[in-house]
């Protein structure tokens, strides 16, 4: 049962990974999209018809728009195309959307930006969501008025609560058919997403249709981010300027926005010097500012200088490298000790007792934005200033200090975690009737980060919810967006399918910090509920050949089943199928699929998907079957609490 059908593998053995180097992987990795390649070869059926006859086939279409030339456009141009231009000067990297909005994408896709289509757009508005997490570029989603622009919804709520610079865009029915209810429906998208995105607006006027991009790309790209939204009704797309002069406000990108950034006022910085010059265990915690300012080397000096652990918590993850001695991301026990505690860049601050510090801990935050500072928990000193701006003024200040006391007690608490690890991981391998998830997590984490695999390696999507509680406790970082943390302060259902898709694509095409890695596979966990929301997602993943590893924890149930447990009835509510098949509806829409029975079993599954990812680039799906009874607490280890690698990187 641990083998797909027509595997030669034997059970229990494993086969020699590939030859792991970065030029393989790109060259394997390089099949266009448009590759007409089988994927699977048909049996005959009980009436003698082979379904040989109809393989799953990408269309020749895709190879040819891999050919393609950007088309250069000049005026006169459409509204949608001068849109898409400043889009191009802006670096928009990527767009993510389904059909529909479609003058608009079809002008940024000809503009040359690197454009992916999906079977929802709730779950490409996550793929964009999730490239930008990866590479802290900017990206864009899109949707037709109405249904698409609503199935984004819970996608842009997830964006905003992880501060994601994300650029919504969606058409909009005509000016001139307001309040007709012509069309599909009515709806004002705006108060729609109200409270779910820093900036947002409906184009009226024509003409200002550049004065309103720029509006979007300066809030887009200063400050804290968060998601703006433009909507498009048709006289706005549609419109014609035969020259420049027909728009309002058409200026370089330099002309409408600055690249400057704050500083911090040299007396905050003196003062945060003399707290942590006294402090005896002070932390610092890196979030994703220092991602989005590019500061994690600036973080590095500062901590090795002045001996300072460094714990994460972000919407995405590996800034600061586990590898380092002062990385405090495994030793959770050792978080309610610390006496001064630095925020960097933590743009979603939690209320008072979230955290896992002590309640005497005294409080430093680093953030661009003034009026934020002091929300929701009160703060001792606060520097208003670029993340980077304010490591590299802090190195400058302090001096070389030592906190040896302090990191060994940081490295005892580490071996501790690690150690409480193993016990989960032995109590999981005693279950035989079912794969467990310590199993899931000890084996994924060993795979990646000690085994032929480079631990730098790999970027992961983090997902599921049960299945995280395990997985997170033994995934490392060890580069800037290794990690992608799925659930971040906002549960969203089932985004995990929809986020590999942006995770990959910023791979495949080497966007920012995933160059060095570029082409290589990606690994997505999941669950067998989140499966269910993007599992159609697998087809894009297909067309597209994106190598993506998708493990399935399928234990028959909604994460909540424990509570209704003593009452049939409603529990009911909360219960599958049981050993639902979600690799072989990988398979059918043309991926490989692996299903797991045994914990021996899940390694080589493992390693023959990553295999087809490289020899391929082709998705999988590792269907993991559980069962809903490893969350009972008599069930050692149980289902386990948001303790994690990092700080409040999970939800609040």
């Amino acid at each position: 049962m641990g083998k797909s059908k027509g595997s030669k593998q034997k059970s229990g053995e494993r086969e020699a990974q590939p030859d792991l180097s970065r030029r393989n992987f790109i060259a394997k990795a390089a099949i266009g999209a448009g590759v007409a390649a089988t994927l699977g070869a048909g049996k005959a059926s009980a009436s003698g018809t082979s379904d040989a006859a109809r393989p799953i086939k990408i269309p020749d279409e895709f190879a040819l728009a891999a050919k393609a030339a950007p088309v250069k456009i000049d005026f006169p141009m459409s509204g949608a195309q001068v849109f898409a231009r400043m889009c191009k000067e802006e670096g928009l990297a990527a767009l993510f959307c389904c059909p529909g909005n479609y003058n608009v994408i079809n002008a940024i896709a000809q503009e040359g930006i690197p454009a992916y289509s999906g079977r929802h757009e709730g779950a490409m508005c996550h793929a964009a969501d999730a490239f930008i997490r990866v590479t802290g570029e900017i990206a864009a989603t899109s949707g037709t008025e109405g249904p698409g622009f609503s199935d984004m919804i819970c996608a842009i709520a997830a964006a905003n609560a992880a501060r994601t610079p994300l650029l919504v865009l969606a058409s909009n029915m005509s000016i001139q058919q307001e309040d007709t209810e012509s069309g599909i429906q009515l709806q004002y998208q705006q108060p729609a997403t109200e409270g779910l995105k820093k900036y947002g607006k409906r184009l009226l006027t024509p003409s200002r249709l550049s004065e309103y991009t720029a509006y979007a790309f300066r809030q887009l790209r200063s400050g804290v981010p968060r998601p703006v939204h433009i909507d498009f009704p048709s006289e706005v797309y549609r419109a014609q300027f035969k020259t420049a002069a027909d728009l309002t406000y058409y200026y370089d990108k330099s002309r409408y926005r600055t690249e400057s950034k704050p500083h911090p006022a040299p007396k905050d910085i003196r003062a945060a010097v003399e707290m942590l010059k006294r402090a005896e265990r002070p932390m610092i915690v890196s979030s994703n500012g220092v991602f989005y300012s590019r500061a994690w080397d600036a973080l590095k000096s500062f901590a090795e200088k002045a001996q300072i652990p460094v714990v994460e918590s972000g919407a995405m993850k590996g800034q600061f490298s586990d590898a380092s001695p002062l990385s405090a991301n495994a030793a959770p026990a050792a978080l309610a000790s610390a006496d001064v505690v630095v925020l960097v860049g933590q743009y979603c601050m939690p209320t008072i007792g979230e955290f896992a510090f002590g309640p005497d801990a005294k409080y430093i935050r680093i953030d661009p934005s003034p009026e934020d500072i002091g929300r929701n928990l009160p703060i001792d000193i606060g520097i208003v200033s670029c993340e980077k701006a304010a490591l590299e003024a802090l190195f400058n200040e302090m001096p070389a200090i030592k906190h040896d006391a302090w990191l060994a007690e940081i490295a005892a608490a580490r071996k501790k975690f690690e150690d409480e690890l193993d016990v989960i991981y032995k109590q999981g391998l005693g279950y035989t009737d079912a794969v467990h998830p310590a199993v899931i997590a000890k084996e994924l984490g060993d795979f990646l980060y000690r085994g032929k695999i480079p631990k730098e390696q790999t970027t992961v999507v983090s997902g599921g919810y049960g299945i995280a509680r395990y997985v997170r406790r033994w995934l490392r970082g060890y580069r800037p967006g290794q990690i992608m943390n799925g659930a971040y302060q906002y549960g969203a259902i089932g985004p995990d399918v929809g986020y590999s898709i942006g995770v990959a694509a910023a791979v495949r095409h080497g966007i920012s910090v995933q160059k060095p890695y570029q082409g290589h596979p990606i690994v997505c966990v999941t669950g067998d509920a989140g499966f269910g929301y993007t599992a159609m997602e697998m087809e894009t993943l297909s067309k597209y050949r994106l190598p993506v590893i998708v493990i399935v924890y399928n234990n028959n149930a909604w994460g909540t089943w424990n509570g209704n447990r003593a009452n049939p009835v409603t529990l009911s509510m909360h219960l599958f199928q049981e050993n639902v098949r979600y690799d072989k509806v990988g398979e059918a829409l043309g991926a490989h699929g692996e299903y797991v029975t045994r914990a021996e079993d899940f390694r080589p599954a493992l390693e023959r998907c990553y295999q087809i990812a490289v020899k391929e680039s082709r998705p999988s799906v590792i269907n993991c079957q559980a069962k809903k009874e490893f969350w009972l607490r008599e069930n050692a280890p149980g289902f386990l609490g948001k303790t994690e690698p990092g700080c409040m990187s999970y939800f609040h």
